[in-house]
């Protein structure tokens, strides 16, 4: 019985920070555990990044009251530095990032594959979440 595919869901935002800035943030892992959560009552305790092309990343998402944790993570198929990532998560979804900007903003576009346990309207707001996040850590950095 085959799946019927998703259409790709696709967030952005614009972050008051250099390409180089936000490209370092979005890729250190210390600084990944600051901002890959959705919500305030998580947060994410681990994070490995192997960021080249066959490089392997992983982020430990958790509830901080221990409830719940899940890894989010997969294989880099394209890195571009300051320009663009693309990689395979775990369950075969596809990720693109773009990354735009010069010295004062950066536009991140970030499309990927939804998965099908749950609402694509969730799905998207969790993402924007994490994204909107980012931003805020960013620019208060």
């Amino acid at each position: 019985m085959a799946t019927e595919k998703l259409q790709p869901i696709t967030i952005e935002t614009i972050v008051n920070a250099s390409t180089e800035k936000v490209w370092e943030f979005w890729n250190n892992p210390e600084h990944i555990k600051n901002w890959a959560f959705a919500s305030p009552d998580w947060h994410a305790p681990h994070a490995e990044n192997d960021l080249r092309e066959g490089g392997q990343f992983t982020t430990t998402m958790a509830a901080k009251d221990g409830s719940m944790s899940f890894d989010f993570g997969g294989t880099y198929t394209t890195v571009e530095e300051n320009k663009l990532i693309e990689y395979i998560l775990g369950d075969g979804r596809t990720v693109k990032i773009v990354f735009e900007g010069d010295e004062a903003t950066t536009k991140i576009t970030e499309t990927f594959d939804p998965e099908t346990q749950n609402p694509v309207e969730m799905q998207r707001d969790g993402w924007q979440a994490i994204l909107d996040n980012f931003k805020k850590l960013t620019e208060a950095s």
